[in-house]
């Protein structure tokens, strides 16, 4: 268990001030070791020594967190649309930075119950995931930027040729679309927080995005399982997962960082490297898939108007 000095000196290196410290104290569930404003004060020295051990020119925990926080607000608007009809609440967005609006989105009309309990669970998850970074963040949590979850998705699926140029693809029409809609984002949440892992030099916070990780990684598990599970009675389901896969493997750069589903004769339901390992991708990749470019810009696709934070711009994978 963590003694009170580590943790004492570990909120101080990474939070933004003592109101911050405070709120993730609460939000990580330590308050109960006791760290009091006193010890809080008396850090100094021990933060300079720790402070040296991080990689110079690495981003700030606070800014890989609030990378994270804009993804997570991203998934939380698609999915809460999905299955309640209606997006975060207002006291859920505000922040640093520019607060957007949310384009697109509605209830999708679920055929089968349990698709709809899949989605309403993850809606849920991602709801909870919002709201943990945001109260580990404090006062220096960033907004939500503005979303676009219509022609976002039209622009994706006409990349994967699942539309022909002209053609509208709705995400929301039904369980299928809003299936492969999950899958756009679930493997890429699952990539980003193992590329920030090795930046993150609290070890507490290290720790949160661990769990983040691994509920990601449940969450694209039950999408791929039921999308292939979809396409035993439609093995169009398996292509177009492939598809899909194709795509963000063509924006994120020459590295095949990617894999579809499977095929009918063998599933492929988690994706690893040789080793057995999830795949990396670092806060570039992942801003060339959901800005839907794989040149280096600031603004796209999901995020008409960019992310908000200091971690904003996508890599040059031309």
């Amino acid at each position: 268990m963590f003694d009170q000095g580590f943790i004492t000196n570990a909120i101080n290196r990474s939070a933004e001030n003592s109101s911050d410290r405070r709120n993730f104290l609460r939000a990580a569930g330590v308050a109960g070791f006791g760290v009091g404003a006193a010890m809080l004060a008396t850090g100094g020295p021990a933060l300079a020594a720790e402070a040296s051990e991080a990689p110079a020119g690495a981003p700030s925990d606070a800014a890989i967190l609030n990378f994270a926080l804009n993804l997570e607000y991203l998934e939380a608007e698609f999915y809460l649309r999905a299955t309640t009809g209606s997006g975060l609440p207002d006291n859920m967005t505000t922040g640093t930075g520019t607060r957007g609006g949310v384009t697109g989105g509605r209830m999708v009309n679920f055929k089968t119950g349990i698709i709809k309990k899949y989605a309403d669970e993850i809606a849920a998850d991602e709801k909870a995931h919002v709201a943990f970074l945001r109260s580990a963040l404090g006062s220096a949590k960033v907004s939500r930027p503005k979303i676009n979850l219509d022609a976002s998705f039209t622009a994706a699926a006409q990349a994967a040729g699942l539309v022909k140029p002209g053609q509208k693809f709705d995400v929301y029409a039904n369980e299928a679309n809003f299936l492969f809609g999950a899958f756009i984002f679930e493997d890429v949440g699952v990539t980003a927080y193992k590329g920030a892992a090795p930046l993150i030099s609290n070890k507490t916070f290290l720790e949160a995005a661990a769990g983040l990780l691994a509920v990601e990684a449940y969450h694209a598990g039950v999408i791929r399982s039921t999308l292939y599970a979809l396409g035993i009675a439609l093995p169009s389901v398996y292509t177009t997962a492939q598809a899909i896969s194709d795509v963000r493997d063509a924006v994120d750069g020459p590295t095949d960082l990617d894999q579809g589903i499977g095929n009918a004769s063998k599933a492929n339901l988690v994706p690893t490297d040789a080793n057995g390992l999830a795949f990396s991708r670092s806060a570039a990749q992942v801003l060339n898939i959901t800005y839907l470019n794989a040149a280096p810009v600031r603004s796209g696709g999901f995020f008409p108007a960019g992310v908000n934070g200091v971690i904003n711009t996508s890599g040059a994978n031309g």
